[in-house]
Formats: C-alpha cells, sequence, structure tokens
C-alpha cells in the first residue's frame, strides 16, 4: 500500500498549524504512520495462515478466525490513520479557497492566507474536534471487536462446522498485544495532544476578544470624556457673554 498521499497531507497541515498542532503530526508520521509500515504490517501480513486449530474439518479454521477477528488489526489500524488524517483537509481546502479568492479579486485580502484567524479559526477548531472524536470511536470499536485490548495464546471455539470446542492458536500474541498497546498509547497521546491544542487555541482568542471589546470600552470613555469636558468648557464662556450682554443693556426706568 502506497502511503505518499497521507505524507503529502500531513506535510502540507504541517505549514498551518501552532506549535503544539506541529507535534502531533510529528507523532502521527513517526509514531504512527512509520511504525505501521515498518514493523506493524509485516507482523499481521499472514496471520490468517498462521491461525491454527487442533482439527483439520473444513471450514472450521476459516469460522473460528473470523468470529474471533472480524475486521484485521492491522486494517483497523490503517483506517483509523486515515480517518484521523482526513480532517486536516478542511484547513487546507479552507487556505486554498482564501488563495484563491485573492486571486479572483487580484487583491490582498488577508494578512496571510494560512494564518488561523475569523473563518480558518473555526475551520481548524472543527478539524480538531473531529480528530478527537475519530480517536475515540477507533478506541472503543478495538475494545469491543476484540473484547479488551490483549491478543490471547489460545481461543476456543466452538461455531459450526467444527463437530465440537476446538483449541485454536494465535501466532506471535506476544509481539501483537506490545503493537496493540503502542497503538493505544500514541491514540491517547494524540488525543491530549488536540485537547491541549483546542484548548489553548479558545483560551488565546477569548483573551484576544476580551481585550479588544475592553480597548473599545475604554476609548469610548475617554470619548464621552472628552466631549463633557469640551462642552463644561463652553459653558462658562456662554455665561460670562450672557451676563456682559445684561450690563451693557440699558436700564429700564
Amino acid at each position: 500500500m502506497s502511503w505518499g498521499f497521507l505524507r503529502d497531507l500531513l506535510s502540507g497541515v504541517n505549514k498551518y498549524s501552532i506549535g503544539i498542532g506541529r507535534i502531533w503530526v510529528a507523532v502521527v508520521f513517526i509514531f504512527r504512520l512509520l511504525v505501521y509500515i515498518v514493523a506493524a504490517e509485516n507482523i499481521w501480513k499472514y496471520e490468517h495462515d498462521e491461525f491454527e486449530c487442533n482439527i483439520k474439518q473444513p471450514g472450521c479454521e476459516n469460522v473460528c478466525f473470523d468470529h474471533f477477528f472480524p475486521v484485521s488489526h492491522i486494517s483497523l489500524w490503517a483506517l483509523q490513520l486515515i480517518m484521523v488524517s482526513t480532517p486536516s483537509l478542511l484547513v487546507v481546502f479552507h487556505v486554498a479557497y482564501r488563495e484563491k479568492r485573492e486571486k479572483h479579486h487580484n487583491q490582498k485580502l488577508y494578512k496571510s492566507p494560512g494564518e488561523i484567524d475569523g473563518g480558518l479559526l473555526c475551520t481548524y477548531l472543527i478539524s480538531l474536534i473531529l480528530k478527537m472524536g475519530l480517536e475515540i470511536v477507533f478506541l472503543v470499536l478495538f475494545y469491543k471487536l476484540y473484547n479488551g485490548f490483549k491478543v490471547p495464546r489460545l481461543v476456543k471455539c466452538d461455531i459450526r462446522p467444527c463437530p465440537n470446542t476446538v483449541d485454536c492458536f494465535i501466532s506471535k500474541p506476544t509481539e501483537k498485544m506490545i503493537f496493540l498497546y503502542f497503538l493505544v498509547a500514541t491514540s491517547c497521546l494524540c488525543i491530549v495532544l488536540n485537547l491541549s491544542e483546542l484548548s489553548y487555541l479558545i483560551f488565546k482568542y477569548s483573551i484576544k476578544c476580551y481585550l479588544k471589546r475592553y480597548i473599545k470600552k475604554c476609548q469610548g470613555s475617554e470619548s464621552d470624556c472628552h466631549k463633557s469636558g469640551i462642552i463644561g468648557h463652553n459653558r462658562p464662556a456662554a455665561a460670562g457673554r450672557f451676563h456682559n450682554s445684561l450690563a451693557s443693556s440699558p436700564s429700564i426706568q
């Protein structure tokens, strides 16, 4: 399987991410994608052929394997990698839309098309929420499909066409369990990184909006005080002119 498109996607997202987002990209690329390609894919490559039962009843091994492994660990891991990386396309598409809009109007509409603000900030936050949600969904899916995060050495199967309860043996259970724990650990780390980035961005732009409102309020108060000062300064002058006009008018006999 070629993973070039996923590599290009992650490198493209890296340009528009903040510090925590770049750490997430590094974790996905090094500790998940490379581990999958270099090691994990080979461990599960012949899992069906190496699954053995102590009976040679035709169809028994196939039925038992399908029962205990409805979806291969490695296939589900590959699907997870693709799905959790896909929301990042939202950010890439939004930046491309900004760049196209600037070319269409032939003028500078944004400080930088890749700067996280305004609508791009909302898109970025949505992508983070989707990535966290997908990570959690796949962790729950792993747990439900395989009754936990363990790979047993021996499973007992009594599904037809097996004539009775047979013992079936899983190949490399310890090695598979180590990689399964590694998968769970990296997924949890990615969730923590996404949550940290989401909290940081919300906090940062909440403070930014608060400061903007505070500055506008202060400027409005200073403007009102300035106007009040001008009015107060003009009132004594007007009173003085009125008093002088009374003094200069002829007395009424």
